[in-house]
């Protein structure tokens, strides 16, 4: 009897993971970058667009691949649930709600640009992403700290967790674009911005700090591990850019209201662009001290394709944090370093999306193998031969039929 052909559509929902999100933070990241230009022609305002809506249709590609999954787990009990529980565990599922993020900052861009979009829908996304951010990160985090890790393999993606809380304040930032100063929800969003922006921050920042103790008793990451740490610019990047941002809005929602004294919006901003300098040079320190190793430790193979996207989203904060100094000090040098790395950020998105199309045609990337797929199978089967002889006959025979729904003879 010539063994079971395994249906490929199956192998793809089998190996499905949540390293398909940091492709949309990528896409995400180019029309970030873009739309902090200093000059900004209406041809890049399409480009803009047409990124933004990849974006989109990327998340949800995303979401549907991973609930196929979840219903595999109740179809397939004994396959697709080890899977399910070791994703849980991966703490790269943060990039869930951080690409979720990138959504909400380029929904409100694209209010910003085009003017479709009204104030209240904007503060429901802010509401929505506020939940959904604390809603994930506490069990993400209790998850992560159940179990020990060996300081060898450490990484900075180990922050994924607490990243969405971090971005809480480049939402904020972002929505206050839209909403008035004047509006009565305005102060609550900046102070909220505040808060669940510096909760973040400093959590990121223990996990960098055991990353350093990492690098000075095991040495440079080699291998997969030199993408990824790039991730580390993301903190001090995204919170340079977050301070600058919430402050300016400061400026003008706590002079507006008089708080305190007519100053206090103009000391906030005075303070968070200095808190902005300090961070912003230890963001282009992790970026040079992840540069400096990349070209001799890296492993060109497509199947480490997925890893090499963290180049383009974690250096997005201190990209546009540049522009941001720009227009602060009035000094061209930043506007011309920031078209500079905004170019570099375009060329990588092509060259990266290039190979994934290629990894993911080959079946390199998000595919089981066949000996996996038919060891789980196996697996299944012998839990269900195993298992006692239900009262209702006809509902084992149901449970065969699924299990063996996802091959072809």
């Amino acid at each position: 009897m010539p063994p079971p052909q395994v249906h490929g559509i199956a192998r793809r929902i089998h190996g499905w993971s949540w390293q398909s999100f940091p492709i949309l933070m990528g896409t995400s990241a180019v029309y970030m970058t873009l739309s902090a230009l200093k000059h900004h022609p209406a041809f890049v305002s399409s480009i803009e667009t047409v990124f933004f809506f990849l974006s989109i249709t990327l998340f949800f590609a995303n979401i549907v691949m991973l609930l196929l999954q979840a219903i595999c787990a109740f179809s397939l009990p004994a396959i697709f649930p080890r899977h399910a529980w070791s994703r849980l565990q991966d703490p790269i599922q943060g990039t869930f709600v951080v690409s979720f993020a990138t959504i909400v900052v380029g929904t409100m861009d694209y209010d910003l640009n085009y003017g479709h979009i009204s104030s209240n829908l904007v503060f429901a996304l802010f509401c929505i992403y506020l939940v959904i951010a604390i809603a994930t990160c506490f069990p993400m985090i209790k998850i992560t700290f159940s179990q020990p890790h060996d300081l060898p393999h450490f990484a900075p993606s180990y922050a994924f967790p607490v990243f969405p809380l971090m971005l809480t304040g480049l939402v904020s930032a972002n929505t206050l674009k839209v909403i008035d100063a004047s509006d009565p929800r305005a102060l609550g969003i900046l102070l909220v911005g505040y808060v669940v922006h510096g909760l973040g921050l400093f959590l990121a920042f223990f996990f960098l700090v055991i990353y350093i103790i990492r690098l000075m008793m095991n040495g440079f990451m080699d291998g997969r591990q030199s993408n990824v740490a790039f991730v580390a610019c993301s903190p001090p990047g995204f919170s340079a850019l977050t301070l600058i941002s919430l402050g300016d809005h400061a400026r003008t929602i706590l002079g507006a209201r008089g708080y305190i004294n007519e100053a206090t919006g103009d000391i906030w901003y005075s303070a968070s662009v200095m808190a902005s300098l300090l961070l912003y040079g230890l963001a282009l320190f992790f970026f040079i001290f992840g540069v400096i190793p990349y070209r001799f430790s890296l492993r060109r193979h497509l199947d480490g394709i997925l890893d090499c996207w963290a180049l383009t989203f974690p250096n997005v904060g201190w990209i546009n944090a540049t522009r941001s100094l720009g227009d602060i000090f009035q000094i061209q040098g930043f506007f011309t370093f920031h078209l500079v790395m905004t170019v570099f950020m375009c060329i990588t998105w092509l060259f990266l999306f290039t190979l994934t199309v290629i990894a993911f045609c080959k079946g390199r990337i998000f595919k089981s193998g066949k000996e996996d797929f038919m060891r789980d199978i196996q697996a299944q089967e012998e839990v269900a031969e195993e298992r006692p002889a239900p009262v209702v006959p006809s509902s084992a025979h149901h449970l065969e039929g699924c299990s063996r729904a996802l091959i072809t003879v």
